[in-house]
């Protein structure tokens, strides 16, 4: 038995337990729901083994269409808003000295101590008819009667808000803390603006942290539909919450398998579209 062959038995047991994993827990769950996407739904429980296409043009139909363009429109919104606050975030974090640095990151951690679902019981107190909200604003003078902002598509976009900065804040922050400064400096020292330095240096060098911050936000906010479960009631329903109901309530296994495909394929060309606009970023850094 030579060292090669030895080698190559080393190398593929030391990998074969990863393909197993990925074949049991990820593989093949997705060919399950794929194949339970095209049959058809029992009389009374569970499956029969009829292939059919009706899961997928029932997608279309308007009350469907609608709660997946209400995702996508929450998605969106909640990305921007995301982008806007955790962007200058996570750049002039990366700009503090390692002490503050450090203190940062830390009241960033400190929320995740606690449970999500606690988290979010506390924005209802917030929210709620005459809750804190209301009673600063009503003291302050701004308004006369309650908002009632609670279980309506502002809070809900809040709570996502709420839920995913940090994601894009530590993407941010990552590739900033990479980013030469004194680059920064070099277009200061040749006539730049503050401003104009950060459009044609710092901009550029950080949008690899941009991007994954927006995935790492965009595709949750899909999926998460306890957020608007808790804040939106049953005012505002995603598409999780839709196929949450057609497992536990409806019990319609087929259908809510192929709106899983469907919001899957959703954002597999969202990730699509990340990694072209990060490739062509790279190409376009070094031209």
């Amino acid at each position: 038995m030579n060292a090669s062959f030895v080698r190559k038995r080393s190398a593929i047991a030391a990998v074969l337990p990863m393909y197993i994993f990925s074949i049991a827990f990820v593989l093949g769950p997705l060919i399950y729901m794929l194949v339970l996407s095209f049959l058809t739904r029992g009389q009374q429980w569970g499956v029969s083994a009829i292939f059919t296409l009706k899961n997928y043009t029932d997608i279309f139909e308007p009350v469907y269409l609608a709660t997946f363009a209400q995702s996508l429109k929450l998605a969106l919104i909640s990305t921007a808003l995301v982008a806007l606050a955790g962007y200058p975030f996570g750049y002039f974090m990366a700009r503090l000295s390692p002490r503050w640095r450090s203190r940062c990151m830390m009241l960033l951690i400190i929320p995740f101590w606690t449970s999500s679902l606690m988290r979010l019981y506390g924005w209802m107190i917030i929210f709620r008819a005459n809750g804190t909200l209301d009673s600063l604003l009503i003291s302050l003078g701004l308004i006369e009667s309650p908002l009632k902002l609670l279980y309506s598509f502002p809070a809900v976009s809040v709570g996502m808000v709420y839920s995913l900065l940090p994601f894009m804040i530590y993407s941010v922050f990552a590739s900033a803390e990479k980013l030469d400064w004194s680059l920064v400096e070099a277009a200061r020292d040749l006539g730049a603006s503050p401003f104009s330095a950060f459009a044609t240096v710092s901009l550029p060098l950080t949008m690899p942290g941009l991007y994954s911050g927006v995935v790492l936000t965009f595709i949750p906010t899909m999926g998460l539909y306890f957020i608007a479960d808790i804040l939106g009631g049953n005012k505002i329903a995603l598409v999780g919450n839709l196929i949450q109901e057609q497992l536990l309530r409806v019990r319609n296994w087929p259908f809510a398998a192929a709106l899983s495909v469907v919001l899957m394929l959703l954002t597999s060309l969202f990730l699509l579209a990340y990694r072209r606009l990060s490739h062509s970023g790279e190409l376009e850094g070094l031209v």
